[in-house]
């Protein structure tokens, strides 16, 4: 349907002042203060007023779908879908963004029941699907995850009740690879069972999901009390709840554990939602998690140890999230390889402290702790940014052996299986 002219937009606006967002009623801008220069409001349908837009001087505003939306004439002209401006078969942008004027303005714009037509000065014409403008507007983003996630304690973990995924059927069927990657993807843990007790059926599982991300630790790691390498995690010491590889400027993303032995008593497995302890910061200390998500700090490894010399250096805040609806996506918290501060200024430092003992507190909470006994032909697959993973001391002889997986890797195979990653 062509586009019909209604009423002055102050009246109009004024049955505009609520919006419905992820079922909750929202106060929705003003629209009358920001478009002095615009008279007329034009709407696809003026009985419900589904889709309703505004030519402002400097930028294009829709209202669709019960959202508000405002895009920036360039970036409107720069995301064009035309044949000569972006490859349908690449998937890459064809137009040079920095040819495009920085003033430019549409001749003209129509809208229908599912279309944004633009006509640019120069005659060029740019269809954007309503859909479409939806899903990537920044307002759009604003209130999505990038990455679905439950957030959980241990009893809320435990009643979840997650299916184990069998060896065979991971392996040899996608929808067992599928549903193992459905359950990393909301809990940040997820198992394979019975697998065979040895390093190369371990590293075939691994390679699975894919390739093995090699470190100064190798491809695959083994993993034993005999204090092979300058870290405590080569001894019978119970360790505290961290998250791995913090001293690497891109820490680990996945890792795998398999138990091949043990010989003794003690060492089960600790895990906790580094997320769910930043959510609960974020609720109830404001101030200490947007403290904890600016503050950046030196992590470091240091090795001299038989043949392995290292120093690694990884520099980042404790809370990494996306700048737009500060979602969580990286937790970086190791206390054992927390370099020297010296990146805070005086005045500041105490306060840090301050909130990463509230951080801290909620990681230790005992019902947040989920405890797992690790034995031969179970695999645990950990997201090694968001749980965290410790253990309690142990006796005897344990053998543990392992990897790390590239993220990237990781996610690109959920997304090829049709999982949102």
């Amino acid at each position: 349907m062509w586009c019909h002219r209604l009423a002055w937009l102050y009246s109009v606006t004024r049955g505009l002042q609520t919006k419905v967002v992820r079922g909750q009623i929202q106060r929705a801008p003003s629209f009358h203060q920001s478009v002095t220069a615009v008279k007329r409001w034009l709407s696809t349908a003026p009985e419900a007023l589904s889709c309703s837009w505004v030519l402002h001087k400097d930028h294009f505003e829709l209202l669709y779908s019960g959202n508000v939306m405002r895009f920036d004439y360039v970036w409107l002209r720069d995301h064009c879908r035309s044949a000569s401006c972006y490859n349908s078969k690449t998937n890459q942008r064809s137009l040079d963004t920095a040819s495009v004027e920085l003033d430019i303005k549409p001749a003209q714009a129509r809208v229908d029941e599912t279309t944004l037509y633009l006509t640019w000065p120069d005659g060029h014409m740019t269809r954007y699907g309503l859909e479409w403008l939806l899903q990537n507007s920044y307002e759009g983003q604003k209130h999505q995850l990038v990455q679905p996630r439950i957030l959980w304690n241990a009893q809320i973990y435990k009643e979840a009740e997650m299916p184990l995924v069998s060896y065979l059927d991971f392996l040899e069927t996608n929808e067992g690879l599928r549903n193992f990657l459905q359950n990393f993807l909301l809990y940040g843990i997820a198992f394979v069972d019975d697998v065979p007790a040895s390093r190369e059926d371990t590293q075939r599982v691994a390679e699975r999901i894919s390739h093995i991300r090699e470190t100064i630790y190798g491809k695959m790691w083994d993993l034993t009390s005999d204090f092979s390498r300058g870290d405590t995690a080569y001894t019978k010491l119970a360790l505290d709840r961290h998250t791995d590889t913090t001293y690497f400027q891109e820490p680990c993303g996945m890792q795998l554990f398999h138990c091949l032995r043990h010989e003794g008593t003690g060492g089960r497995t600790l895990l906790v939602d580094g997320f769910h302890a930043a959510d609960q910061v974020r609720q109830h200390h404001a101030e200490d998690f947007d403290l904890l998500t600016n503050v950046p700090l030196k992590h470091e490894y240091i090795e001299n140890v038989g043949g392995s010399h290292n120093h690694m250096v990884g520099i980042g805040p404790v809370l990494n999230v996306y700048p737009w609806n500060k979602e969580v996506y990286m937790i970086r918290y190791n206390n054992y390889d927390r370099a020297v501060i010296n990146t805070v200024p005086y005045d500041i430092v105490h306060r840090w402290y301050s909130a990463h003992r509230e951080l801290t507190n909620e990681l230790r909470r005992t019902e947040n702790e989920l405890w797992v006994k690790l034995k031969p032909g179970k695999v645990m697959f950990v997201d090694n940014w968001r749980v965290l993973h410790g253990r309690e001391s142990f006796t005897g002889y344990r053998q543990l052996c392992g990897c790390y997986l590239n993220r990237d890797d990781v996610l690109n195979t959920a997304r090829l299986l049709g999982l949102k990653a």
